[in-house]
């Protein structure tokens, strides 16, 4: 593999987007362990429990579950917005 072949492929991943990495985020409804997804790494079609709209394979998006024990069974993704603006919607706009 050529050096230029090398450098384009690692340009190629958007910055801001760590694989593989969970953080722990405190919102008003509790504290969650969320994860930020490439589109190179989503390989499946999910629904955004947000807005019900689907996140196509290949789609940057965020995993995200409540931080306690068995909370990982919770795991749901969303759009990056979505998760963002959750709690604007108010009660019975979204199961989670």
């Amino acid at each position: 593999m050529s050096p230029r072949r090398a450098r384009r492929r690692d340009a190629s991943r958007p910055l801001g987007f760590p694989t593989g990495t969970d953080k722990v985020e405190e919102w008003p409804d509790g504290e969650w362990k969320v994860r930020v997804l490439t589109g190179a790494s989503s390989t499946k079609d999910y629904r955004c429990p947000g807005c019900d709209q689907e996140i196509r394979s290949g789609q940057p998006h965020i995993v995200a579950w409540p931080n306690w024990t068995g909370g990982d069974q919770e795991r749901r993704h969303w759009h990056q917005t979505c998760w963002r603006k959750r709690l604007d919607r108010g009660p019975g706009r979204s199961r989670y």
